[in-house]
């Protein structure tokens, strides 16, 4: 189940949000992604976020609380098969606008995304800055895609992992600390230091964070 955060009462919300506190549905199975998510959003001081972990939640959120300004789904998560949930979603939510968030998709799945009605295609490590500017304007009716990431040409995935790597990635993704994984495999913390230096390397992850999305996004553990 998702953690729910409560909304806080919002007066003359219009639907670009500008002046006013958008509402915003961040829709992730991923503990640690949704928290982040739901930070990133809220640092800016101009959005109240409600976070559910499936697309099933995400329904029942949309007809709990009358829609939502701008719904943001994970890519890979229950419920979504492919862009079905996308579908699902842009209906329960009256034609507001709904995006696509992933931390490793393709750009052939962005366009797809945006071709079946999608408001925009957010990758999970936009700053929470540029995030807030996509969700407004987003959120005015437009379509949201970064420049740099639809002009890319898809690569190859990257080099596989070793156990012990995908160990450490595990112990990453469940919140523990480099501690705790030392511990759990009986290593020293220098070494699972280095073991989370080699695995962002091979994921191309700038952060153990980002590290943890993609090896959820891929299937990887």
């Amino acid at each position: 189940m998702g953690t729910v955060q409560p909304l806080r009462p919002v007066d003359n919300v219009r639907p670009d949000g500008i002046g006013h506190r958008m509402r915003i549905l961040v829709a992730d199975d991923h503990d640690l992604v949704r928290e982040m998510m739901a930070a990133f959003l809220q640092s800016e001081g101009m959005a109240d976020v409600h976070t559910v972990a499936s697309v099933d939640e995400a329904v029942a959120a949309i007809e709990d609380h009358g829609g939502f300004d701008l719904v943001l789904l994970d890519y890979q998560m229950p419920g979504m098969d492919g862009l079905a949930g996308l579908t699902r979603v842009i209906s329960a939510n009256d034609g507001r606008p709904v995006a696509i968030l992933s931390g490793i998709a393709s750009r052939a799945v962005a366009e797809a995304a945006i071709r079946a009605g999608a408001a925009g295609f957010i990758p999970k490590t936009l700053s929470s800055r540029s995030m807030m500017s996509a969700a407004r304007f987003m959120a005015s009716g437009e379509t949201y895609a970064p420049f740099n990431f639809m002009q890319v040409e898809d690569t190859p995935s990257a080099g596989a992992l070793s156990k012990r790597e995908t160990d450490v990635l595990r112990g990453i993704s469940e919140g523990k600390s480099n501690k705790e994984i030392a511990r759990d495999w009986n290593l020293q913390e220098v070494t699972v230091k280095l073991h989370v230096k080699t695995l962002c390397r091979k994921l191309e992850a700038r952060n153990r964070t980002h590290a943890a999305m993609i090896a959820r996004d891929r299937g990887l553990i």
